[in-house]
């Protein structure tokens, strides 16, 4: 399975952005998944997921309460809300299924710049 993500780009400070992310490819619906992050200077870190019927879902602290995963299993889609961004927000975002950061390989991603 292959993912394309879209929807990033440079909001102020407690703006909104949805990300989506498109998959290609057989088993989608089977697998769990995952939105990703790397910031400048900094490693990849998991943001949250989202089990495979979409009942489950996982947040790190940081955005707790301002980011909701989503998912579409008969569109292949997985989407990512972000409310409230802050400048520490802004990075590289990914999705991919949920796993290990680094065994994972990774797209191009979209890029979110939080800014005023």
């Amino acid at each position: 399975v292959q993912f394309v993500e879209s929807g990033g780009g440079l909001v102020q400070p407690g703006g909104s952005l949805r990300l989506s992310c498109a998959a290609s490819g057989s088993g989608f619906r089977f697998y769990p998944m995952g939105w990703y992050r790397q910031a400048p200077g900094k490693s990849r870190e998991q943001v949250a997921t989202i089990g495979s019927t979409g009942s489950s879902t996982y947040y790190m602290d940081s955005v707790k309460g301002r980011f909701t995963v989503s998912r579409d299993n008969l569109k292949n889609m997985v989407y990512l809300q972000m409310n409230s961004l802050k400048s520490e927000d802004t990075a590289v975002y990914y999705c991919n299924v949920d796993g290990d950061v680094a065994r994972l390989r990774f797209g191009q991603g979209t890029q979110v710049t939080v800014s005023s």
